[in-house]
């Protein structure tokens, strides 16, 4: 990806007291800016008083948690030393997104999330082909000239696309965050160099997103984020109450093997399998390829008490054509992710019709007609 065109005047050399103005509007994929438009460097005069900054971010997603702490430190580095931060997990969920009073500070931001259209809205990023939950939202953001808010579909993972961002707009540097900007990237864009990396969990990161996925402990990523800013991954997975609970959630995770094992199907390349009776809904999304190395897609139906979840996923280790564009797809239901993979919620009492959309998406891959 090329780098974004900026004004002939370098980056600021003291980041705390310069803004990036937006002055042009470049174009990219369905008419959204690109996120390297024009800009100018604007001095500004930093706060005498701590600014109050809520950031939503992806829940129980391990670039969720990681965007959350990349904007930390950028927000800190170039914008306000002295921000106090609060953050708050967002899960995906059947109906409205966004209760009335989320947006309750001086900054309210969101990262690897879905847009909204707030006027409290001060900062957005997203990497998520389905990043718009309607039409006027999607217009709402191409008319929005504030310089903050930002879309990468062709990122793989959103802290990565705040890293470069920041990196470009606004002369950030974080070489201690490298590793886990790394990190991120691999995981959320499925770059594994093998099945056996992704499933055994042998990587301090593959065993923190196994308890990120799998914790049921309230605001376990919440206070998980000042961690990822002070401590290499591997000092964070050696904590004792982070190693308690992979050992249980690994050994629930090699349950889930033999659990799928046992349920899943294979025919004509799309692997599906109901695991609703099992109220377990945090199994690692590539253990379906881990066992039938030949399918090309996966249905997964589980449950938890907020919702129903249908996991609709491709094999990135099997080379064939993979031509459904499974976001598309989910979006019929009302769901939504990336194009090779995404999910669907539905509220936890349609059973029923779960089961029913999952038919509909597994006939829908078998036929390809996806």
């Amino acid at each position: 990806m090329g780098r974004p065109w900026l004004s002939a005047e370098a980056p600021p050399t003291s980041p705390p007291h310069f803004l990036l103005t937006i002055s042009g509007r470049g174009r990219n994929l369905g008419g959204f800016p690109r996120f390297g438009e024009a800009g100018r460097w604007d001095r500004v005069t930093s706060p005498s008083t701590a600014m109050a900054v809520l950031v939503c971010f992806h829940d129980r997603c391990f670039d969720g948690a990681c965007s959350a702490a990349v904007f930390t430190r950028f927000y800190r580095q170039c914008i306000d030393a002295k921000a106090e931060f609060r953050y708050r997990g967002m899960m995906h969920r059947a109906g409205q997104l966004f209760d009335a009073g989320l947006f309750d500070a001086e900054e309210n931001v969101i990262v690897d999330f879905k847009y909204s259209s707030s006027d409290r809205l001060t900062w957005w990023f997203d990497h998520h082909q389905s990043a718009f939950l309607t039409e006027a939202d999607a217009e709402h953001f191409r008319n929005d000239h504030s310089g903050k808010k930002f879309y990468g579909p062709d990122f793989r993972s959103c802290t990565k696309f705040i890293a470069e961002i920041a990196r470009i707009r606004f002369g950030f540097q974080a070489p201690d965050l490298k590793d886990l900007v790394h990190w991120a990237d691999l995981i959320d864009g499925a770059q594994y160099p093998d099945i056996r990396t992704a499933v055994e969990m042998r990587e301090p990161a593959t065993q923190l997103t196994l308890v990120i996925e799998g914790t049921s402990e309230p605001d376990f990523c919440v206070r998980l984020i000042p961690e990822l800013l002070s401590r290499p991954l591997k000092e964070i997975v050696a904590l004792p109450h982070i190693q308690k609970a992979f050992e249980g959630l690994y050994a629930q995770h090699l349950k889930s093997i033999e659990l799928i094992r046992g349920r899943a199907e294979l025919q004509d390349g799309v692997v599906f399998f109901d695991l609703a009776d099992q109220h377990v809904e945090g199994f690692n999304k590539f253990i379906p390829y881990y066992l039938f190395p030949t399918a090309v897609y996966s249905v997964g139906v589980s449950t938890s008490k907020e919702r129903i979840k249908i996991a609709v996923g491709s094999n990135p280790w099997n080379s064939a054509p993979k031509a459904a564009n499974l976001a598309s797809i989910c979006e019929h239901y009302g769901g939504g992710g990336h194009p090779k993979v995404a999910a669907i919620s539905l509220p936890p009492q349609d059973l029923e019709g779960a089961r029913r959309v999952a038919a509909q998406i597994v006939h829908e891959l078998r036929t390809g007609h996806g």
